[in-house]
């Protein structure tokens, strides 16, 4: 059983910031291939505007709106032109809006299953195709062939009112994810998710910062007592796209400390 990703070439979306920023760090740590992904093209210039234009470099960006169809297939060809081939997709992008619950004219439901539910779904469809291309090239018809892995939240269980449209999205991907598990399983593409709790990303930060109370709050619903580092979830994401679990497929593992075994009098937004 390996944990090594070495060599494997990843899409990382997500990745200017936050937890999709450290699984695209650390899967460059481990040795390998990273297309790191994301709208967000100043702060993907910041982080890796440097080595964008090296031969042999192991990073690479895309910055483009993945709603878009076009943007899809352009990132896919990004990646093929920078590494020849993709082993492996982390859909770690994702967006957290307010919702008004009595609001009829309220469209973050819509917005979120776009943003968080179809994007991966559409990106996880190319890039398994692509897979099944490369392994009838290669004339391999036995082994896993990819891995996919859906990042998403505690609130596709444990929601707020105002928390609607994200728990929604957040649920709708965690069946996705079981559903692509088993429809891409005959392929050899394995795909499994994560259910995220608070994680101190720099959003989080900026939080915690400006409300007092809210890390007491976080830390009071977690039975472990703190709050996760995005080194966490990465290692996990790394077991997840590795050999070690390569007889895993559907399972959407969860990292909140033990938030979602509880049942606290108040739910921190996180």
């Amino acid at each position: 059983m390996s944990l090594s990703i070495e060599g494997k070439t990843a899409i990382v979306t997500g990745a200017a910031n936050g937890v999709g920023l450290a699984i695209a760090r650390h899967f460059v740590a481990q040795g390998a291939n990273v297309m790191f992904a994301d709208r967000d093209e100043t702060r993907l210039e910041a982080e890796l505007g440097e080595v964008q234009g090296e031969d042999g470099a192991s990073a690479r960006y895309f910055a483009g709106d993945l709603r878009e169809r076009l943007t899809i297939a352009n990132l896919l060809s990004a990646t093929i032109d920078a590494f020849d081939r993709v082993d492996i997709l982390v859909n770690a992008s994702r967006q957290l809006v307010v919702t008004d619950p009595l609001d009829p004219e309220d469209k973050s439901v819509s917005a979120l299953l776009e943003q968080n539910l179809m994007t991966a779904l559409r990106l996880s469809q190319a890039v398994a195709k692509r897979m099944i291309h490369q392994a009838d090239s290669e004339g391999r018809d036995d082994g896993i062939i990819g891995a996919i892995v859906n990042i998403g939240s505690i609130a596709g269980r444990r929601t707020q009112p105002e928390l609607l449209a994200y728990s929604i999205s957040a649920a709708a991907l965690d069946q996705a994810t079981r559903s692509l598990a088993v429809s891409l399983a005959t392929e050899r593409i394995r795909v499994n998710g994560l259910s995220v709790g608070s994680v101190m990303s720099s959003n989080l930060k900026v939080r915690l910062a400006e409300e007092g109370d809210l890390r007491e709050a976080i830390v009071g619903a977690t039975p472990l007592g703190r709050i996760a580092s995005p080194s966490e979830v990465a290692e996990t994401v790394q077991y997840l796209a590795s050999d070690a679990s390569r007889f895993m497929i559907g399972q959407i593992l969860t990292i909140d400390g033990g938030r979602t075994l509880i049942d606290p009098v108040v739910e921190p937004v996180h």
